[in-house]
């Protein structure tokens, strides 16, 4: 822990949403280290999405369209201004010469939409993913849990700019590995916050997912987001979505890198990936096998 001093900590709550030693949580860096696990937990599940459909575990699928809503126009939607940026650490989203070098480094086209051909400004990757995947690509996905006991911060799985953020209103069931084998479209009914953007690799996401008293998430650069109200302005399944857009001209969104901090629960939850990656990509995980933030999910060979 950063702080050992468990007199600092007036609650489980903010115990468990504690800041580790920057040492404690190595991030593999590795060239063909492709994507990291974000947090510290439990991979429930992992593999290739088939037909618009993920298994949230062995047998139980959801539909990837349900997952992060219909490109439809949400309930609400906005803009998001620079001054909603919650510290320095983004800063250099605003630096033209820190935009251009982080798209070169991590081959990041500037743009989604002149890469996949969306029409629409808020309209997520996803939706146009089925039709514009390229022939050697191929879309994965990784679950992981985070128990009560976990670190309970999540961090970037790799290089990655985030262009929009949706809410989802939901309910707060338990997503233990138990309930998540019993309860058919899980991770739809609850509320969650999906990040959505891009890598090298075309589309990339990270979800929030709530759980039993864990609708609280946090967004370290989204000072807009209010989770888990008690007076709900949405019907479950409706969604706000916010742009970040705005934050860069270039980039179009918030610059992530691999292991960077970006965001937590206050008690445990899930953590869900959907990516698109060439077909050479391979996981090195196991169904129930414990990770922590930062160690390797997958790998890409590199080619000569």
């Amino acid at each position: 822990m950063k702080d050992p001093d468990l007199t600092h900590y007036p609650n489980l709550a903010t115990f468990f949403y504690r800041e580790l030693r920057g040492d404690a949580r190595p991030v593999d860096l590795h060239p063909t280290a492709a994507v990291v696990s974000p947090s510290d937990g439990k991979v429930l599940h992992f593999g290739v999405v088939e037909q618009r459909e993920v298994e949230q575990v062995k047998g139980l699928t959801y539909s990837l369209d349900a997952f992060f809503g219909k490109a439809d126009d949400p309930s609400v939607e906005a803009g998001i201004a620079g001054s909603t940026m919650a510290d320095a650490t983004m800063s250099h989203s605003h630096n033209a010469a820190a935009e251009d070098e982080f798209a070169v480094v991590n081959g990041i086209p500037y743009t989604l939409d002149s890469m996949i051909g969306s029409t629409g400004t808020l309209e997520p990757a996803v939706q146009s993913l089925g039709r514009q995947l390229r022939d050697h690509e191929r879309l994965y996905f990784c679950v992981i849990y985070l128990a009560p006991g976990d670190y309970h911060r999540f961090h970037s799985p790799a290089n990655w700019v985030v262009e929009s953020r949706r809410h989802f209103a939901g309910e707060l069931y338990s997503v233990s590995p138990y309930i998540a084998r019993t309860i058919q479209n899980l991770f739809v009914l609850n509320e969650r916050v999906a990040l959505l953007g891009r890598w090298k690799h075309g589309f990339m996401s990270m979800t929030a997912v709530g759980a039993t008293n864990v609708g609280s998430v946090v967004i370290n650069f989204d000072k807009e987001l209010r989770t888990n109200l008690r007076e709900r302005s949405l019907l479950p399944g409706e969604f706000t979505q916010l742009s970040y857009k705005a934050l860069s001209s270039k980039l179009h969104g918030v610059p992530l890198s691999k292991g960077q901090e970006v965001g937590g629960f206050r008690l445990g939850s899930t953590v869900v990936l959907v990516f698109s990656a060439p077909h050479t990509f391979q996981f090195n995980v196991a169904p129930d096998q414990t990770v922590k933030m930062g160690e390797a999910l997958g790998h890409i060979p590199i080619t000569e």
